[in-house]
Formats: structure tokens, sequence, C-alpha cells
């Protein structure tokens, strides 16, 4: 069976409306952001979401409980689902980082392992955000019959996705950036073919994840950019420009 996993950007913050840089600042989420959140909630509740988490700053956990007050679902938080941390670029304007770091910002959408001055890079967010997904696989032995809600940041979604569908480091740049309240959406299923010592043993697939073969799922991109924004159906949206994965 498939495990259901969807990846949901927070709400609009002043800092996004403003062009702002957000990293791991604990920015709250504006009068539009609440809006935001608000209709996806309305939508994710045909989904069957059974499990919610959520970084711990505040423009995803108030953006996650929205959906979990909807549909009567617990939130937790997890810290390591948390934005990229931007060094000395966070706070400031992208003009004002352009200025100070002439055409830095764009190589840091093109190179993953490159970080702000004082801060993280995408690798870096992978690897602190991917366990966060391994862990639930092994220990949540309902997830073959529900979804899983994660909400987080554009950086964080952006490069956990990366990682989930084993891209190679020169692939992470491929993502456009996602929209307030869009997601991604991911299936994982027990891998076909594993490798056992030096050789490689077809496994005949099993019908539900088991301790046998959780460790070793294959995860599959659904859809990117989706989701509900003011009022409009938002799919691989072009308008958003750097406002999602970039503006933190």
């Amino acid at each position: 069976m498939t495990r259901r996993l969807i990846l949901l950007r927070h709400g609009q913050t002043e800092y996004n409306a403003t062009r702002r840089m957000q990293g791991h600042l604990n920015t709250e989420l504006s009068e539009v952001g609440y809006a935001q959140a608000q209709q996806a909630a309305d939508f994710l509740a045909t989904l069957n979401i059974t499990r919610i988490i959520s970084s711990d700053l505040n423009r995803a956990y108030d953006t996650a409980c929205a959906v979990g007050d909807r549909l009567g679902v617990e939130v937790t938080k997890d810290e390591r689902l948390r934005e990229t941390h931007l060094g000395v670029w966070q706070a400031r304007l992208r003009e004002e980082v352009d200025s100070e770091f002439p055409g830095m910002r764009a190589y840091w959408r093109h190179d993953p392992t490159w970080a702000p001055p004082g801060g993280e890079s995408r690798i870096d967010v992978a690897r602190r955000a991917r366990p966060v997904v391994d862990e639930l696989m092994r220990e949540m032995d309902t997830w073959d019959d529900g979804t899983v809600l994660m909400v987080a940041h554009g950086g964080t979604i952006s490069a956990l996705t990366s990682s989930l569908l084993e891209l190679d480091i020169s692939q992470y740049k491929f993502f456009s950036g996602l929209g307030n309240t869009c997601w991604a959406q991911l299936s994982a299923r027990p891998r076909y073919k594993a490798t056992n010592g030096d050789d490689d043993e077809i496994l005949p697939p099993k019908g539900r994840f088991d301790a046998s073969n959780v460790d070793n799922a294959e995860w599959y991109l659904d859809g990117w950019n989706m989701g509900v924004a003011l009022g409009r159906r938002s799919i691989g949206s072009s308008d958003m420009g750097e406002a999602g994965q970039f503006s933190k």
C-alpha cells in the first residue's frame, strides 16, 4: 500500500509580502496568511490526514494548527523542520542582500552545497529534515491507512523533497518556488529492487510496509506547488517567482 505525505508551506507573513529574508527568525502570519491557512485547511480536510507535524516556528505552527483544528488532529512540533538558516542575510531585504553580495543569491539557488555566510546550505537542511520522515516511517504503523501532513517552509520542503526522491545534488535546483500554503505531495511504496550485499535481489512487491521493507521505501512525487490560494486553484503557479523556495 502507498503511504502519502503532504509537505505544506506556511501562510504569508509580512516578511514574505515585503521581500525580506526570514530564515530562522520567528515571524508571524499576516492577516492574508491566516486566511490562506483557513482555506488550505478546508481543502486538506478531504485528504484523510491522521498525523500533523510542524516546524516550531510560529508561521508554520499557526498554519498547522489551522488545519489541525479543522480536522481535530493534534499538531506536534519538530525543530528539524525549520527553514534554512540564512546567517547574515536574515531580516534583510533581498535588494539589500543583492547590493552587498552581488550575484550570490543566484549562486545560492543553483548550488545546494553553498550556504550564506553564517547559514546553512540546502544539503544541510535536507540532512536535518530527512530523519523526521524516516523515523515516522518506522514508528507509525498506521500510516498506510491515512495521510501525514508536515507543515514547514519553502526551502525546507524543496530540500526534503529532493532528498526523498534521491535526486543528484545537481538536480536540487530544479524545483520552482513554492507558494504560501501550497504543498508538495509524495507517495512511498515498498521498493521493488533492493540491494543484498554485492548482489541485487528482486523482491516481490508487498501490500503494506513492515519491518522488512520500511527502511528501503521508494518515494514518488505526485504533485508540486499544489494548493488553494486566495480563492483560486494554484498548481505549479509561476507568479510566485522567488517568493516560494528562496524567500524564506
